[in-house]
């Protein structure tokens, strides 16, 4: 899955995902376009979760 498939999934289960990770804030979890991996570093930082792992697990949902 490319980013461009990611980024159409996440808008999906972003309000999932902030469940799951209790700590994460809407800034968090929200991405300005073309700024996803920036996004996704900020989950990583987070969740402790490796950006792979991350973009497997969204994958997956």
């Amino acid at each position: 899955m490319n980013n461009d498939q990611l980024e159409g999934k996440w808008k999906q289960i972003r309000g999932e995902f902030k469940q799951k990770y209790g700590d994460l804030t809407d800034d968090d979890v929200t991405y300005s376009e073309g700024k996803f991996d920036e996004m996704l570093g900020r989950l990583q930082e987070r969740t402790g979760r490796d950006k792979e792992e991350l973009k497997r697990e969204i994958d997956r949902w």
